[in-house]
């Protein structure tokens, strides 16, 4: 899969937050996704304090959610882990990955938050401006933003608000289990996020592209701490 770059990586905090407000106004998130043939789930795994990371990106199939494609990655990252800011620690590795991809999906499923940011630039967000394909975050908790709790059974959704704005849906994945959140990152609309979403849930609290690519990413976790010499 071929990228274009989009800005350097050799940025302070400062000059990253900086980054993330210019950026924010470049995201389409109003385009409606009739179609996806391939969606994609990206997740990264480390320890807070350490530089070595793990990525993962799983491509599947819509009609049967068979996997078509894995690519996994370690490298490490030079940027530290400051809150608000994971998308500059985490994208360069999720991009190494998808670099690797023989299939281009045609929608990105993340782990993590999209718009539901301060600065309405998640992980998903930058990520789709970086892939310009569309793009929306799925992430198990809340970041920012106040919303009622959905109804209990499958399905049900909720505005999530942040000073009057709506940043994304709370949305129930499965019967009385909790509800994962869901916001858009670039060229995608709120309403094919979230259909997306609920279309992918094979039984599970996590959508299948992202629990995949969790699985995966544990998997490549656990080969590299077998791997490891006894002290």
């Amino acid at each position: 899969m071929k990228i274009s770059t989009l800005h350097s990586w050799d940025l302070t905090p400062t000059e990253a937050v900086a980054l993330q407000r210019e950026l924010a106004g470049r995201l389409d998130v109003k385009r409606s996704v009739k179609t996806c043939e391939f969606i994609a789930g990206a997740d990264c795994s480390y320890n807070r304090f350490s530089p070595k990371l793990y990525c993962a990106v799983i491509v599947l199939r819509t009609s049967d959610w068979s996997i078509v494609e894995t690519q996994g990655v370690v490298g490490e990252s030079t940027f530290p882990y400051v809150p608000g800011l994971l998308s500059f620690r985490e994208i360069p590795i999720v991009l190494q990955a998808f670099a690797k991809l023989e299939h281009c999906p045609d929608a990105v499923m993340c782990d993590g938050q999209g718009y539901a940011h301060p600065r309405r630039m998640g992980l998903a967000c930058h990520l789709g401006l970086w892939l310009q394909i569309p793009t929306f975050g799925c992430a198990k908790t809340r970041l920012i933003g106040e919303h009622d709790d959905p109804a209990p059974d499958a399905g049900a959704t909720t505005p999530l608000r942040d000073k009057g704005e709506l940043i994304g849906q709370v949305v129930r994945t499965k019967n009385k289990t909790k509800p994962v959140y869901v916001s858009v990152g670039n060229l995608i609309d709120l309403a094919s996020a979230v259909k997306l979403t609920l279309q992918s849930c094979c039984g599970y609290r996590i959508p299948e592209p992202t629990r995949q690519a969790h699985l995966h990413v544990n998997q490549m976790r656990l080969r590299d701490r077998l791997s490891e010499p006894e002290a």
